[in-house]
């Protein structure tokens, strides 16, 4: 398999799960503004959206969008534990906070990478984080460790990774130290270290 990214964007989610499932893989970085590979190929004809991440399989199929990636990676290694069984609550609990984190937190960003987004713009965009961020908070107010209770899922490599952005964008995670918490957890796991340092983000 191969994983086409760029660093620091949303396709270090699965990375970070290809990782922690123990699949052998290949990287291969995109400059997002060029639409060009490292190895000069023209991403639009691999990906047609033009986004990353997108995964080619070993057959040469490409698979895209990164919540339907990390549950295809933790169903090939079901005993590495990253997402629960398909057809149980649990699984559509897993999906529940991955399509959350993919249309609602993953989107509000969005404004705050564009250079032609006017303040006001920018200022709404704040403002929805926030919210986002306080329904996180919310949910991890219980004590539990992981957005699925004990356990490591791949939606936690999806929000940790969604969280991280705040720090480029000058959001403050001083007033949701729930959130705050399980950022650095996660950013703690061996796994996730060896992601971000073969990016380049450490």
């Amino acid at each position: 398999m191969k994983l086409y990214y760029s660093p620091g964007t949303c396709s270090l989610s699965p990375h970070i799960v290809l990782r922690e499932a123990g699949m052998d893989f290949k990287l291969e970085r995109v400059d997002l503004a060029r639409r060009k590979t490292e190895t000069d190929a023209d991403f639009t004809k691999i990906n047609p959206k033009g986004y990353i991440p997108a995964l080619r399989l070993d057959d040469g199929q490409i698979l895209t969008e990164g919540s339907a990636i990390v549950q295809y990676i933790a169903d090939l290694r079901p005993e590495a534990g990253l997402a629960p069984k398909p057809g149980t609550l649990e699984r559509a609990r897993l999906q529940e906070h991955l399509n959350f984190i993919a249309s609602e937190y993953h989107k509000a960003f969005a404004p705050l990478f564009s250079s032609d987004t006017s303040e006001v713009i920018k200022a709404t965009a704040i403002t929805n984080i926030g919210h986002r961020l306080d329904y996180f908070e919310q949910i991890f107010a219980d004590g539990r460790t992981y957005l699925l209770g004990d356990t490591f899922s791949v939606a936690d490599a999806y929000l940790f990774v969604i969280s991280n952005w705040t720090k480029p964008t000058g959001i403050s995670l001083d007033k949701r130290p729930n959130v705050s918490r399980f950022v650095t957890r996660i950013a703690s796991r061996e796994k996730v270290k060896e992601a971000m340092r073969v990016e380049g983000l450490l």
